[in-house]
């Protein structure tokens, strides 16, 4: 049994014990974003107990299966409490709209963690973005750093609320997210501010599966983890 394999068995023997025989109940939040939608159709296609909490339940109409759906204001712990209470896990995708000045990812972080903590749920995972410390590609990411600076400091202010929170958490920077099918081909690493080399990119389909792997598992706790497309294999000669 290779290292990875036995890690992954180790890692299906705690969820195992920890939900039982039940449904791993999972609590999404930001479900309607374009992300979020591909998180809740993997994790139905996985048979996962499902939680979607959103300001806008009618965007959800069409996706079946949920546990239930949570409308509510993700800056109130009240609201989010109720999305959260009696989960396994949470997994948190909440962007800002626009370029401006902005506090809204730290503010659903700030009340997402209160709620976590009231209703004892510990697992999070939380995205981020990778231009926070990300320095390759040097010329592209500099100069979206410089146009998103307003929001990629509330990313900042978020990453700090969860780091300094006593949960099971792990953050998850990926770069350019891109709306091709899932390939797969996903790799990963932490103790770094930027990956080694490209692809800088990850379809929005890979980092969902991504998030829903961590969630159900005990890796990554307490890592900040870069992700990302890993490159194809190259056919070997005949």
């Amino acid at each position: 049994m290779t290292s990875e394999t036995f890690a992954l068995t180790t890692a299906l023997t705690e969820q195992k014990e920890r939900t039982g025989d039940r449904e791993t109940r999972i609590a999404v939040i930001g479900s309607t974003g374009r992300t979020g939608k591909l998180v809740l159709a993997e994790g139905l296609r996985r048979g996962y107990a499902l939680t979607a909490f959103t300001r806008r339940p009618a965007e959800l109409a069409g996706i079946d299966g949920l546990s239930a759906v949570v409308k509510g204001d993700g800056r109130k712990s009240d609201d989010v409490r109720r999305a959260v209470q009696g989960q396994d896990a949470v997994i948190s995708i909440v962007a800002p709209e626009g370029r401006g000045p902005t506090t809204v990812v730290s503010d659903a972080m700030s009340a997402l963690l209160e709620g976590m903590q009231e209703a004892g749920v510990r697992r999070l995972v939380a995205v981020s973005v990778s231009a926070i410390e990300g320095r390759r590609p040097w010329i592209a990411i500099n100069l979206v750093r410089w146009i998103l600076r307003k929001p990629y400091k509330d990313f900042a202010r978020m990453e700090k609320l969860v780091a300094s929170s006593q949960l099971d958490w792990t953050i998850v920077r990926p770069p350019l997210l891109t709306n091709g099918p899932a390939t797969g081909r996903v790799r990963s690493q932490t103790g770094r501010k930027d990956l080694p080399h490209g692809p800088y990119r990850i379809t929005r389909a890979d980092l969902a599966t991504t998030l829903l792997d961590l969630a159900t598992d005990s890796r990554h706790i307490r890592d900040v983890l870069l992700v990302s497309e890993r490159k194809p294999m190259k056919a070997s000669p005949d």
